[in-house]
């Protein structure tokens, strides 16, 4: 906030942002200064004032230089119809900037007892409102111009021109009224323009082949409007800042720090150091560093640097791409912990006592060297013999070199301190799910070598542990001052997903107490009574259905999962945006130098936890999405085949399956079952055959031919080997016995939570 803004006429935030979201006419700054009686002198002060609220995210101009809350709608403004079926029309702003913020529909209200003359694509000017929890248009005028956009690959049918869209949801084709140079096959950015049953499309931008390596990643780029192109200005500003002197710190560069990460590792944030603690008090315990990119001394708040990487909220990760929230020059260079090379580090110094527990920790910004980048599977290799570690480190570094050395044993010292940290995890009993995550393999030129689940090693979960222990420290730190902290939130789970739950282990005679406390543990007993049984991982996806969504948000609630009371995510910064807040305030608090969290992102942490927890569920679909079309592309080779496959999901229209160690969900629909009518069962996720009483069920293994692979879609569609519902093809018997009834509660031995993916 400036000097001028603390002026005893001026209105607060507050007060501004309620009269404009109560005025019933648009509110620019000579209705605001009017309104609270501001004078000449005065107005200056109001205009940097809402600038500075404009810049926090707080309020956004609309046409004609009035002002809304962000994330709401104008009262007057521009809007762009989306459907038009019927009586119902819906329309969403044409300009939407609130980051973070899904854009709303609105409900177009015209005149009674006329037809519509609006179709997809029209843009009116229309006067809005709020009611309840949604928004209702009042048309004043229809604009010219303006289309819905949409991604999709063209195809001749008949002679003509079609646009088939790369969305699994968009069922429907549009025929191409201009095709702009596009040709059958080409991957295009079109518009589609005109009223049901009349809906065309014009193609806009040829992006190429759809098949072509890269593409995958470029379709979920562009569908999901993730920013992926740095201005010239911006990668200017950050050339400027990587070459800023590292400045007093603490030296850290005769430490052997290690970083351990993914073999095709982008960007390296963490390194981890530890060794056994000569503190008297801590006998038997250890001393360690987790030591993180400072990325904070680079990325200033404020700074456009800053603006793009709050806008972008993390980088996003695909098989053959990275986009990432920051420029380069920082994201892959300065900022990242490479081997050799002295860099910027946060580094949280940490005691953990001989049983695994936190004893003390401290924050310094230091300068580190770091002794060796090396893969996880590298570093399990070293510690499992003697053999094959001087095998390695032989290949890695030159005979009898000082680094050489020093890595075995660090590593080791590393693995000691790990194994208490374990230790204490288990005792901790968070949730335990080992769920596989695919790993696509390519080679140089882009194209799919294979698909299989990703190997999970002592190495990841030793990392893994590592940086719990360093986000715990960095939450209580922070409140030990009192400081904002981004909390990173998992709430229980809520009872009508309990209920879910419940229902659905009935159909495996196993009861489930709602009464009781539930923890963490609570759901490992289910996996324990399931032990290895054929439907152990369905199971366990409906267990990971029936937990909470995590977020970022400055009130903390726990993190169920991981049976933490304070947790903060602090030791990617380099890739997400919640963990540069993190760095900015422990800066602050403990006073370590420039670029410290200031007050305005003190104050609309609520606001900056919402857009970052949305833009990274964005990523998440992207990233899923992309993996499922590699997939696809990958079986397109194999469309014909019979195929091990598990039921995944059951609707009355069809039942999902995935191919055993492969993945990619693709359908049976209900119509390729038969003659027989399948009932479907919605208490126990089945179809049953009416005659039969054979059955398709969720967790349920059986043969499938495939027959479809769409990698544009990413979408599979299966059938079963003889055309259908029989034993021979997997189908299952209603009287077949379903075991002993089994009772689940909170009781037994401890368990771990180990999900497989990049480090939390």
């Amino acid at each position: 906030m400036t000097k001028q803004n603390k002026r005893a006429g001026l209105p607060s935030r507050e007060q501004i942002l309620d009269f404009i979201s109560t005025s019933p006419t648009p509110a620019g700054k000579r209705e605001i200064a009017k309104a609270f009686g501001l004078h000449a002198q005065d107005k200056i002060a109001l205009k940097a004032l809402l600038k500075d609220m404009g810049d926090e995210g707080l309020i956004d101009s609309a046409p004609g230089r009035a002002f809304h809350k962000m994330g709401g709608v104008p009262k007057v403004t521009v809007l762009r119809i989306v459907d038009a079926d019927g009586d119902m029309v819906w329309a969403v702003p044409e300009r939407w900037e609130a980051e973070g913020i899904p854009v709303p529909r609105l409900r177009v209200r015209e005149q009674r007892g006329k037809r519509s003359a609006l179709g997809v694509g029209d843009r009116i000017l229309a006067r809005t409102e709020e009611a309840g929890k949604g928004w209702i248009a009042h048309p004043m005028k229809k604009l010219a111009g303006g289309e819905e956009q949409m991604l999709g690959v063209v195809r001749e049918e008949g002679g003509r021109l079609f646009l088939h869209g790369v969305d699994k949801k968009e069922r429907n084709t549009y025929p191409i009224s201009e095709r702009n140079g596009a040709e059958p096959g080409d991957l295009v950015l079109a518009n589609k323009a005109g009223k049901p049953p009349r809906i065309f499309a014009h193609v806009v931008e040829r992006l190429g082949d759809p098949f072509a390596p890269r593409s995958f990643s470029l379709i979920a780029i562009h569908k999901h409007g993730i920013p992926n192109v740095f201005s010239e200005e911006l990668l200017a500003e950050a050339e400027r800042v990587s070459k800023q002197d590292l400045g007093a710190r603490e030296d850290l560069r005769d430490l052997p720090i290690v970083a351990i990460d993914p073999a095709d590792a982008r960007d390296h944030d963490d390194a981890v150091w530890a060794a056994p603690d000569d503190d008297p008090k801590n006998e038997g315990g250890w001393k360690a560093v987790v030591a993180i990119a400072d990325v904070s001394f680079y990325v200033r708040p404020g700074s456009q640097i800053d603006r793009e990487a709050r806008k972008r909220g993390n980088s996003v990760y695909f098989p053959d791409r990275v986009v990432p929230m920051l420029p380069e020059i920082l994201s892959a260079e300065i900022c990242s912990l490479k081997e050799g090379e002295d860099r910027a580090a946060l580094a949280c110094h940490i005691q953990v006592g001989k049983h695994g527990e936190l004893k003390s920790w401290r924050f310094t910004r230091a300068v580190v060297s770091i002794a060796a980048n090396i893969a996880y599977d590298d570093a399990q290799t070293i510690i499992d013999g003697p053999k094959s570690a001087r095998a390695l480190l032989d290949d890695r570094f030159a005979p009898g070199a000082e680094m050489r050395d020093a890595i075995e044993p660090a590593l080791r010292h590393l693995w000691d301190c790990w194994r208490a940290l374990n230790s204490a995890r288990e005792k901790r009993e968070p949730l335990d799910l080992d769920l596989p995550e695919r790993r696509i393999v390519l080679d140089e030129k882009g194209r799919i070598l294979s698909v299989a689940p990703r190997e999970r090693l002592d190495a990841h979960k030793l990392i893994e542990d590592y940086m719990i222990a360093a986000n715990v420290a960095a939450a209580k730190a922070l409140e030990a001052k009192k400081a904002p902290v981004m909390y990173r939130v998992h709430e229980p789970p809520a009872r009508e997903k309990l209920v879910a739950l419940k229902e659905y282990l009935k159909t495996y005679d196993m009861e489930f107490a709602l009464g009781q406390v539930i923890r963490p543990a609570t759901f490992n007993r289910i996996l324990e009574l399931v032990g290895e049984a054929d439907f152990r991982d369905e199971v366990m996806q409906q267990v990971l259905r029936t937990q909470t969504q995590a977020y970022y948000g400055p009130q903390n609630a726990g993190h169920f999962g991981l049976s933490l009371g304070s947790y903060g995510h602090f030791t990617s910064p380099i890739r997400r945006y919640a963990d540069l807040i993190v760095h900015r305030s422990l800066v602050d608090a403990y006073k370590l130098g420039p670029g410290g969290l200031t007050a305005e992102e003190a104050g609309s942490m609520d606001r900056i936890g919402e857009s970052i927890s949305t833009l990274e569920r964005r990523a998440m679909e992207a990233e899923r999405e992309t993996i499922d079309r590699y997939v696809a592309a990958y079986l397109s080779a194999h469309v014909g085949e019979v195929m091990d496959a598990r039921i995944t999901g059951v609707q009355n229209f069809g039942f999902f399956a995935t191919i055993d160690g492969i993945g990619g969900d693709g359908l049976v629909p209900v119509r390729d079952l038969g003659t027989e009518y399948f009932r479907y069962d919605e208490a126990s996720q089945r179809l049953i055959g009416e005659d039969t009483g054979e059955f398709f069920a969720m967790g349920q293994r059986l043969k499938l031919r495939l027959a479809e692979a769409n990698p544009v879609s990413g979408a599979l569609r299966f059938e079963l080997p003889d055309g259908k519902g029989s034993a021979s093809s997997g189908g299952g018997r209603e009287e077949r016995g379903r075991g002993p009834k089994r009772v689940i509660k909170h009781r037994g031995r401890p368990a771990n939570i180990r999900h497989q993916g990049r480090k939390r």
